[in-house]
């Protein structure tokens, strides 16, 4: 549902192109042409896509070619060339009106998404209650204080738990599993039975795998992937339905440890940030959902407000956890997820993301048998390097690299649009695809894995830097085993550390290109399969290789200046993650907590700060693409540009659908069943006018509002006052109301339907109003500064005219590309 209607759905016509908003947008632009970039504006048509229907099938576009496209094949063409000709013009044709006509997947927001309302209801109700409580209002604020701290000292704890748990759980398993495989490689090496190590391997990651698609799946779709893009849109103001439901949770959390035994390409750290959020929100909400009842502890923070704020702290605390730095969680948090911020809620999650790690760090070390040193202080450690100091130099090296990066993460971007975009037309129609494809990937994998180490037939004396890394003796002489089996017989966590830290003579050159062909390929294809995974460690590993492929060039060309490749490795797995996500401050200070040396961290924001400026020279980060695909509406710290002459009248939803005062029962089913509308004005009608609903503004009143007021049935008829007494409690309990309570549960007889609701104490009687000469900055950043779920448009009467909602703004869209800055403007679908 939206929150308000598009202008199609209030049967208001669109503005013809001339006098649209986007060519205003562009009429600021002088004829010239700015001195540095050029701007364009690009209005994206709608397009129809059916969601209903037996077939799940999509109504594309039909193509039609003109007469000057006519096509022949007999003889009355003069020549074979011209016959080509006109074949080719045909293609064109045709091609060109794909491009146009088909459903453009990041050109548009899709209307069932909702917006969270963080503006506090002033209605009558709400300060009666205030009245009662003043007197108490002293002691609630300092036990609401304590509260929220302890809260998050909770988040913090409970996030190391989890942490610990899924670490413990998938380094017991894995080891067992590749200890098994090495031990019948290197059996069958010798034997000549080596598709029974194939076999093994295979069987072991279909059959894990299928179980985490299926869980994800059929239990909670949206535990798929990281979950970080849904946690970014949720933070910015867009309620996300399950995001943080407790089978979210249990999908999301088993779910990962399945997929990395599996053995697909991907990372526990993004859904670590993830199930983080959800645990901090259960724990904010104060209930407990359990086979369709809700086990109640309380509920003071049960507002969107605060649930938010907890959120933002779960997800750092995940962060810190995962890579043992608070400091990057918290400032993770605040550079790709959360959009409102003040120091108190700074203080509050770098407090939560602190005590994830310092309990993160106990509990690992216990598991490992030395409690009291506290060694293991994340997840994922790059360990300490031995000798990481840098030559002025080399930072040209680094930089070259950093360009590397960002070619090669735009790359990974493009290509993983490109699948997304076929996933979602062609495989996503049925689920049993989803979790066959999961499978596939798996097989994939594993094959993958063993033709490398049949082929690349290249063996090595050099000792593994870790002690539990698992090898294979297979094609190799005693003593030696095969470079490719401390990448692939481990998890991929330990092939990171192992290109990180390995000495540099175990691995060749060879090895290293088949392996990131191979892996990069596979972890564009793993991300955004049906399963919980994250894309951080995939990216490490696939920057590490490459970067430790330079670092043997440099060694090979300076043996006096560079003698460490692990420098090198740690740039490239810097550079490749900075090309895919695009985040440069916290992903510099989490590299920096990970290796523990502050002294390369200038090396390591230059190289983050240039792959992000090449990757967004040519496309968005992986997080913004898939935001975009999902058509979330977005909306960004600042403003579009160049639409200061924009007026609030030309891009708000018109004409209003507005309510009385009282109204009868029956009329308000009506308008809840027909109407998707989140919000409805409130007037009170002007005894002189000859129009219905024609007034002044009195207040705004919500759907969740409407329907907790008839579902505990506060109506009377008419003439009388109602018996039921209703709270503002109530109207958060359940939590979320729009996701547990639909119209289809109201039970109103006939009767009731001749009653009578009163809104009076109940609307929201002070609204955030604007008059129609705004413009769109002013009005941009008093709804996203506010946190505001509507904006309601009056005259110089003081009569609603309009309404602005968070798609109002969403839909007109800035971006860069190829170093030009562009306009959007996007269409709204019923998806």
């Amino acid at each position: 549902m939206s929150d308000y209607s598009s202008k199609e759905k209030t049967g208001a016509k669109e503005k013809s192109p001339k006098n649209s908003v986007s060519e205003k947008l562009l009429g600021d632009i002088p004829e010239d042409g700015p001195a540095h970039h050029s701007f364009t504006v690009t209005p994206v048509r709608q397009t129809s896509i059916n969601s209903g229907g037996g077939s799940g099938r999509k109504h594309l576009a039909v193509f039609e070619v003109g007469e000057d496209g006519d096509v022949t094949d007999t003889l009355t063409q003069n020549s074979i060339t011209s016959l080509l000709s006109a074949k080719f013009r045909d293609l064109s044709k045709r091609w060109k009106q794909y491009g146009e006509e088909s459903p453009r997947f990041r050109k548009r927001l899709v209307s069932k998404w909702e917006s969270m309302n963080y503006d506090q209801i002033d209605s009558q109700l709400f300060q009666e209650e205030n009245n009662k409580l003043k007197n108490k209002s002293k002691k609630k604020l300092a036990v609401m204080w304590v509260s929220r701290w302890f809260m998050m000292f909770l988040v913090g704890i409970g996030t190391s738990l989890l942490a610990a748990g899924v670490h413990i759980a998938v380094e017991l398993v894995a080891h067992q599993k590749f200890h098994l495989i090495a031990k019948y490689l290197d059996k069958c090496s010798d034997t000549g039975c080596l598709m029974t190590p194939v076999a093994i391997w295979c069987g072991i990651n279909l059959g894990i795998s299928l179980l985490a698609a299926a869980l994800v799946t059929y239990v909670q779709p949206t535990a798929a992937g990281s979950g970080i893009p849904l946690i970014k849109s949720y933070l910015n103001g867009v309620r996300v339905p399950g995001l943080l439901s407790l089978r979210c949770f249990i999908a999301k959390t088993v779910g990962v440890v399945l997929s990395i035994l599996g053995g697909l390409a991907c990372g526990k750290e993004g859904p670590m940030a993830h199930s983080g959020g959800i645990m901090a929100a259960g724990l904010g909400k104060g209930r407990i959902p359990w086979f369709g009842r809700d086990f109640k502890l309380y509920n003071a923070f049960r507002t969107d407000h605060e649930v938010r704020d907890f959120v933002a702290a779960g997800a750092a605390s995940g962060v810190s956890a995962a890579f043992g730095a608070p400091v990057g969680g918290t400032l993770f948090s605040v550079e790709e997820a959360a959009s409102f911020w003040n120091t108190e809620l700074v203080w509050r999650v770098f407090f939560s993301a602190m005590i994830a790690c310092f309990s993160t760090n106990f509990l690992l070390s216990a598991f490992e048998g030395h409690p009291t040193e506290l060694s293991h202080p994340g997840l994922v450690r790059f360990n300490t390097f031995p000798n990481l100091t840098f030559d002025l130099i080399e930072i040209p090296v680094f930089i070259l690299m950093a360009v590397i990066g960002g070619l090669t993460g735009a790359l990974f971007v493009v290509l993983n649009y490109k699948l997304t975009v076929f996933r979602q037309k062609y495989l996503h129609r049925h689920n049993w695809i989803k979790v066959a494809e999961a499978g596939l990937v798996s097989v994939v994998s594993a094959v993958a894995g063993f033709l490398l180490m049949f082929g690349v037939r290249e063996c090595t004396t050099a000792k593994p830097n870790s002690s539990h890394a698992i090898t294979t003796s297979m094609f190799c002489e005693e003593g030696s085993f095969n470079t490719m089996s401390t990448m692939f017989l481990t998890t991929p966590e330990g092939c990171l550390k192992s290109l990180l830290h390995d000495p540099l003579e175990s691995y060749g050159v060879l090895p290293l290109v088949a392996f990131i062909v191979i892996f990069f390929l596979l972890g564009v294809w793993t991300y955004g399969l049906s399963v919980s995974s994250g894309v951080f460690i995939p990216s490490l590993a696939i920057g590490a290789a490459w970067g430790r492929l330079v670092g043997m060039g440099v060694v090979q060309l300076f043996p006096d200046q560079a003698k460490d490749v692990g420098k090198y490795a740690l740039i490239g797995a810097a550079s490749q993650l900075g090309g895919i996500l695009r985040t440069t401050i916290s992903l510099t200070v989490i590299i920096v907590e990970c290796t523990g040396d502050i002294s390369f961290g200038l090396c390591i924001m230059i190289t983050l700060m240039i792959s992000k400026w090449v990757g967004d020279f040519f496309t968005t980060g992986l997080y913004d693409m898939n935001v975009e695909v999902s058509g979330i509406p977005l909306l960004s710290w600042e403003p579009p540009p160049l639409s200061d002459n924009v007026r609030v009248s030309e891009f708000m939803s018109h004409p209003v659908l507005l309510l009385m005062p009282r109204e009868k029962v029956g009329h308000i089913l009506d308008i809840l069943q027909n109407e998707t509308f989140h919000g409805f004005p409130i007037i009170e009608q002007d005894p002189s006018s000859v129009l219905q609903y024609k007034g002044k503004l009195r207040g705004i009143v919500l759907r969740d509002q409407l329907l907790t007021l008839l579902q505990k049935k506060a109506f009377a008829p008419e003439g009388m006052k109602t018996s039921v007494k209703v709270s503002t409690q109530e109207f958060n309990d359940p939590y979320p109301v729009s996701q547990r309570v639909s119209i289809k549960d109201l039970e109103i007889t006939e009767d009731e339907k001749h009653c009578v609701l009163d809104f009076k104490p109940y609307m929201n009687r002070t609204p955030y109003t604007v008059n129609p000469d705004f413009s769109m900055p002013r009005v941009f950043r008093l709804f996203r500064g506010l946190g505001l779920r509507h904006l309601v448009v009056i005259d110089e009467d003081y009569q609603p005219i309009g309404m602005v909602t968070r798609k109002d703004l969403a839909k007109y869209r800035a971006g860069t590309k190829r170093g030009m800055l562009h306009m959007e403007q996007l269409t709204i679908e019923n998806v």
